[in-house]
């Protein structure tokens, strides 16, 4: 059986992913804070854990893929408040377009996606235990985690304890005990979100949301958790705290895997900058396809510049991709071997695309094995969804915001009215036709067969 090798932030090294039950892989991600409409940074992560989970399928019979919503936390407050709008409702709007932006490019839903506030009762239950085992405490209303309690805190992103504070802005409170203290639990004004507790009225802090619920869906100890690059410190490392403490374990999960972070045009995404681009909107300029394909373009675990270029590079990549495939069907049988050991290896995407791309080139060539293998092989990856006419002619194209795009029955019109031209031998009305429709975007291809088209 071929043997994965991942990247392990805890190691910092790679390593054979060894499951601890082979007969049931467990993988936990974190997932949106729903309070507005995800951006094409938050989309790495999950096309990228995506893949990762379609990989890990096809080499194992049983995989629980979890990836929980946070549904309580003030920013989800603050919104709703500067909306006008209930919580509930905001909340409820948000995972509705959370779902369809994920649709859109292509990524399975996970077996479990547990809500935070379906769990509150779990967060209790591990708070009263950290307390009843001297881990946390109960100060003004609130229970803080007391991380001097711990003595590897911080083995996964290596900082010393100075480091981690400056780094985490912690809060000042004079209820805490040492400012590296975090929250657990606290107090909820009458217009917020709260529930009862031994503590008061209140709600949970973000890390232990994780961590019950990574518990009750995966156990105490699972194979993988996986995140973004910034999630390292404080999230990644404040769940380990209160997992390992709560449990009595030395480890939460086996293996730590961490995506880089995405620029645009060569600038960090920034809110301040305002160069937040959501996956809506990256959408309706780029086809979905073509934004996955960027997304998986460079290594997971390396930056990400998704500018003009980066998409373009994308779309050309698919259009010949497509055109190689042809009507070749997908075989779960016929997965290319080299194709699967690019993924195998920590996920290098780029490599595999470079193997599909010499899958091409044997295709081209008449090779009807390779056409099959380059479609079956791409379909891990979550591409070339569709039939190679549909691609050509944009079912799912978009028109930058110009209403008057041709229509099929347009562009096949404007066809016949060049075939008519060049039969009457006037090349003149029959090269205005084709240059006309290649202003629109149509690209017109002269073969034995007739004349065929696609949208550029």
């Amino acid at each position: 059986m071929r043997v994965m090798q991942l990247y392990n932030t805890l190691t910092r090294q790679k390593q054979p992913f060894i499951p601890i039950d082979p007969s049931h892989v467990r993988v936990y991600a974190c997932g949106p804070t729903v309070y507005g409409r995800i951006h094409v940074g938050n989309a790495r992560p999950i096309v990228v854990f995506d893949v990762l989970v379609r990989v890990l399928r096809r080499l194992y019979d049983r995989v629980t893929y979890v990836r929980n919503i946070t549904d309580v936390d003030d920013k989800i407050n603050e919104r709703a408040a500067s909306n006008g709008q209930s919580i509930t409702d905001l909340c409820a709007e948000t995972i509705v377009s959370f779902h369809a932006d994920t649709a859109a490019l292509g990524a399975e839903p996970p077996d479990v996606e547990p809500r935070a506030t379906h769990h509150i009762d779990e967060m209790i239950a591990m708070i009263s235990l950290l307390i009843d085992k001297g881990h946390a405490y109960v100060a003004d209303g609130h229970v803080l985690f007391q991380v001097s309690t711990m003595d590897n805190y911080g083995a996964l992103s290596k900082r010393s304890m100075d480091d981690m504070i400056a780094g985490a802005r912690v809060e000042v409170a004079p209820y805490k005990r040492a400012a590296e203290d975090f929250v657990l639990w606290k107090p909820s004004a009458p217009e917020q979100p709260g529930w009862d507790s031994p503590w008061g009225r209140g709600r949970p802090g973000w890390h232990i949301e994780c961590s019950a619920m990574a518990k009750t869906y995966l156990g105490e100890v699972f194979d993988i958790h996986a995140g973004g690059l910034d999630l390292i410190f404080p999230h990644h490392e404040n769940e380990i705290a209160q997992s390992c403490c709560a449990h009595g374990t030395s480890h939460m999960a086996n293996y730590w895997l961490h995506n880089g972070f995405v620029t645009m045009n060569d600038e960090k995404m920034s809110k301040s900058l305002g160069n937040i681009i959501t996956v809506e909107e990256a959408t309706s300029r780029y086809r979905p396809e073509v934004v996955r394909a960027a997304l998986l373009s460079a290594h997971y675990r390396a930056p990400l510049d998704l500018s003009d270029s980066t998409m373009q590079d994308a779309h050309n990549s698919l259009d010949r991709l497509y055109r190689a495939a042809g009507t070749a069907e997908i075989s779960d049988d016929r997965v290319d071997d080299e194709f699967l050991a690019c993924l195998c290896d920590d996920l290098n995407t780029p490599a595999a695309m470079a193997r599909l791309h010499e899958l091409a080139r044997l295709a081209n060539k008449g090779d009807q094995a390779a056409a099959m293998a380059l479609k079956s092989s791409a379909a891990l990856l979550g591409l070339l969804r569709q039939g190679a006419d549909a691609w050509a002619k944009g079912a799912d194209s978009v028109s930058g915001g110009d209403d008057k795009r041709l229509d099929d029955a347009a562009i096949d019109a404007e066809i016949a009215a060049r075939n008519a031209a060049r039969a009457a031998r006037d090349f003149a009305k029959a090269d205005a036709i084709r240059d006309a429709l290649a202003d629109a975007g149509i690209i017109l291809e002269d073969g034995q067969d007739g004349t065929s088209w696609r949208r550029s």
